[in-house]
């Protein structure tokens, strides 16, 4: 049974490449992650692909329509066999409820992630798509919505885990992407973390791209990344 934390972003624009990094990772020590730009060059054959060699798979479409529409989308990933699929939690309470239903209907049912406030925006960014707060203010607000609605869980950034976990509790899943090792560049990130601190801070799982699949190794960057959470995992344990 995998059990990382670590799910390796596939940001890549066609299959060949993403194989070619898959075969230099172990399928029991990351999880992956199939987004917009790949799955529509490659389409769902990727994903068996991918599946077939052993990886759990996040399927990152990020659905956000009216409910039933939504709810189809989420049997048609089900019927992939992905890990994890998620949605936006700006599409709304119902429209999240009818997706629950869908996956929870399957006979081998996704997690189900709802979407809060992208880590990409900041705080004049958030005014100017007219939502008022602070991105940790409407993240919490929606992170409460996905959660009622039956969701398993949310993407947020990890300076948002500490809020999300005291506030709704240990089983409901934190997937925190806008990490970076120590020494990296932000990118196009600009709510960050190290691995190591957003574990400390409660994050389940950790969406890391381009310091994993830009690195030379890209198995030994994976690797120097678990031994740093593995460290901070077991120190929590100890203190316990």
């Amino acid at each position: 049974m995998n059990k990382s934390r670590i799910i390796v972003a596939l940001d890549y624009a066609d299959a060949d490449t993403a194989l070619s990094l898959a075969d230099k990772l172990a399928a029991q020590s990351c999880r992956l992650k199939v987004g917009k730009e790949l799955f529509c060059r490659a389409g769902p054959q990727l994903v068996q692909h991918l599946i077939k060699r052993g990886f759990d798979v996040f399927l990152d479409l990020k659905f956000h329509d009216i409910p039933n529409t939504v709810a189809q989308a989420c049997i048609a990933a089900a019927d992939l066999g992905v890990w994890m699929v998620n949605v936006h939690a700006l599409g709304g309470a119902k429209m999240m409820e009818a997706a629950r239903s869908a996956c929870a209907a399957h006979a081998r049912p996704p997690l189900l992630i709802g979407v809060t406030i992208l880590t990409s925006l900041g705080d004049d960014d958030i005014r100017q798509v007219g939502l008022t707060g602070t991105p940790a203010q409407n993240v919490l607000r929606l992170a409460t919505l996905a959660k009622n609605a039956g969701l398993d869980g949310v993407v947020c950034s990890p300076l948002e885990a500490v809020a999300l976990r005291q506030t709704l509790g240990q089983e409901f899943c934190l997937v925190t992407p806008g990490i970076r090792p120590q020494g990296s560049g932000q990118d196009d990130q600009k709510r960050t973390m190290t691995p190591a601190e957003a574990v400390h801070s409660g994050a389940d799982y950790l969406v890391i791209g381009r310091p994993i699949t830009a690195a030379r190794d890209p198995m030994q960057a994976l690797q120097a990344i678990q031994r740093d959470i593995a460290d901070i995992d077991n120190r929590e344990i100890t203190q316990q």
